[in-house]
């Protein structure tokens, strides 16, 4: 955690900040530890600090790393950032991207002129893009646990059962397989209830000869999982089976383009290309993946708009879609690390067609 902190100050010079008020729950978790719902960090070559108010003062000595001074504030905790500032002028970076602007006129009335405010976004953002070992192997556990979750569920059977009641029961084996949480309200979708990418189980039987979109996580360490495989609720037409095929070929493009130095719009293209050749294009609609770590979406992003490059120990979800309206929706997803000379595929259950009754 300390290095992490001294990861962040030595960012500070390049961006023309002193200090940097880091104030995003997420942000602030990833520099100290802590998980409660109040608190911020303060940091600089002059000062290492985190504030919480009285409520959380016993949590954050247990989980605080101790690199930081700890200080109790009042529930305002702005109210404490200026007597932790070094003396003369100062040039404080804000989360610009999570700051509301009621919070930063706030924090405006609070501090001195000597103290000049300048938006900051996206400092300690680039620092979670990178994984260290701990954070990978605590992701690799979480997607472990959801694949078992979801091999329960198919052994007991998707037809008969609503979507919703297939959704619960996924959820509930995540949590009682010892998971924290489920990343996200699990997706069940069948049929053509599946051409929406991110619908919402309904109180609606799964009937045989449909596909199945299931879009489920795991939350372990803090840390998320996110994986989608289309199941088979019995035989499916040869029409529809072709759709699958078509986006796991796209999929495994996707998958083979991921490697340290690809810019994510290229590896976006790879899959892409795979589906407009087909004459599907049109139905591939979102971007190709996402980053995952303590958020279940953060940078780099796969993406026709991507900025982003790879870099070892980023942590991508790699997930082409079709999606057919009034008839189907079929989408394969994988997250995967990537490594020094390619990628390491977390998800481990298989990507051919899986049929369950």
């Amino acid at each position: 955690m300390s290095g992490r902190a001294q990861r962040a100050i030595e960012l500070l010079p390049e961006a023309g900040l002193d200090a940097l008020l880091v104030t995003d729950l997420v942000n602030v978790r990833y520099l100290t530890g802590y998980t409660g719902s109040n608190g911020l960090a303060l940091i600089g070559e002059s000062v290492c600090a985190f504030v919480t108010d009285f409520r959380y003062v016993e949590q954050a000595a247990e989980e605080v790393n101790p690199a930081f001074d700890r200080r109790r504030g009042e529930r305002d905790l702005l109210e404490a950032v200026d007597e932790l500032l070094p003396d003369g002028p100062v040039r404080l970076g804000f989360e610009e991207a999570h700051m509301s602007v009621r919070t930063h006129r706030r924090l405006r009335e609070l501090l001195p002129e000597r103290v000049s405010l300048v938006g900051a976004a996206g400092l300690i953002e680039r620092l979670r893009a990178v994984k260290e070992a701990a954070e990978v192997d605590s992701m690799r556990r979480a997607a472990a646990l959801a694949d078992d979750a979801l091999r329960w569920l198919l052994e007991r059977g998707l037809v008969g059962r609503t979507e919703r009641q297939a959704a619960l029961a996924l959820e509930q084996r995540i949590r009682s397989l010892g998971a924290e949480d489920v990343s996200f309200p699990a997706i069940v979708a069948g049929g053509a209830h599946g051409a929406l990418p991110h619908a919402s189980p309904r109180d609606v039987e799964i009937s045989g000869g449909e596909l199945v979109v299931i879009d489920w996580g795991a939350r372990v360490d803090g840390y998320n999982s996110d994986c989608t495989r289309t199941i088979a609720a019995g035989a499916v037409s040869e029409q529809d089976a072709s759709i699958y095929s078509l986006v796991l070929e796209a999929q495994l493009a996707g998958v083979g383009a991921v490697r340290p130095g690809a810019a994510g719009r290229e590896v976006d293209a790879a899959a892409r290309a795979v589906i407009e050749a087909a004459g599907q294009g049109g139905r591939f609609g979102h971007g190709l993946g996402h980053g995952v770590g303590l958020e279940v979406h953060e940078d780099p992003r796969l993406s026709q708009r991507s900025d982003d490059v790879l870099a070892a120990g980023n942590a991508v979800t790699v997930e082409p879609g079709i999606y057919l309206p009034g008839r189907l929706g079929v989408r394969i997803e994988d997250l995967v690390i990537v490594t020094e000379d390619g990628c390491e595929i977390l998800s481990s259950i298989g990507k051919d067609l899986i049929v369950v009754e």
